[in-house]
């Protein structure tokens, strides 16, 4: 039997796309990733769904996530379908030599244990050839420090690149990539096997990061309190101190 069997039939792909323009350079980029891996995933007969999570949209509601760190149910939900993704497409424009910031504060809400393990394909969009390191000076290291896997081939298009052939030869290589990493399974071992040696945020968007409540102290001054109970007395306090 082949070493690439995949042990599910179907994949989900998730695209953050931080593009705001209409059409959008960054979007439609992520989009040819995206295609080219589901067609990549069906020649060896496995299916995919793509998901887009456009962050323009998002703007706002991100940038109140920033400032009350909490999240409304419009970016819970794009972080929901995160979680529930296999792998990522990250699509960002490069503004003033860097990464979008409307991309690194959705970056920000993002749970240091959503990703753990998760292939990435990493992708940019700009004006000028100039800014191609971005994708590996900036993304990677961002998704390296969320635990990702990213793919070895990064993506990067300024506007010449639109008609040049090599865009869709590193396109097709970066694709290839993605779906070896999703027929392997080897993100989800990763994952499945050392989740316990991770370090969590309790109470976080990644499923396993639930913790069970037979795992919490209630017994603790403070978790006393926040049920309705009292802490006891400190050694200054007793009832009995004249």
């Amino acid at each position: 039997m082949n070493d690439l069997t995949p042990a599910v039939t179907s994949f989900t792909i998730a695209i953050v796309n931080a593009g705001v323009g209409d059409p959008s350079s960054t979007r439609l980029l992520a989009d040819r990733i995206a295609q080219k891996t589901v067609d990549t995933l069906e020649a060896s007969g496995t299916t995919a769904t793509v998901r887009a999570i456009d962050l323009g949209p998002l703007a706002i509601d991100i940038a109140q996530g920033i400032v009350s760190g909490m999240l409304n149910p419009k970016v819970q939900t794009a972080m929901e379908s995160l979680a529930g993704a296999d792998a990522v497409i990250a699509a960002t424009p490069v503004y003033k030599a860097g990464i979008s910031g409307l991309f690194k504060s959705f970056a920000d809400l993002i749970d240091n244990d959503l990703l753990i393990a998760k292939p990435v394909v990493l992708a940019a969009t700009g004006g000028s050839a100039r800014h191609a390191m971005v994708v590996d000076d900036q993304l990677r290291p961002l998704f390296g420090f969320l635990r990702t896997i990213p793919v070895p081939t990064s993506l990067y298009s300024a506007p010449e690149d639109w008609a040049s052939t090599d865009l869709g030869k590193r396109i097709a290589r970066a694709a290839q990539e993605l779906s070896v990493m999703l027929l392997s399974g080897a993100g989800r071992q990763i994952a499945n096997n050392n989740w316990g040696n991770y370090q969590h945020q309790f109470g976080g968007n990644a499923t396993q990061a639930q913790r069970p409540l037979d795992g919490v102290d209630f017994t603790t001054d403070l978790m006393r309190l926040a049920t309705g109970g009292s802490a006891p007395p400190r050694g200054g306090d007793r009832a009995d101190a004249h």
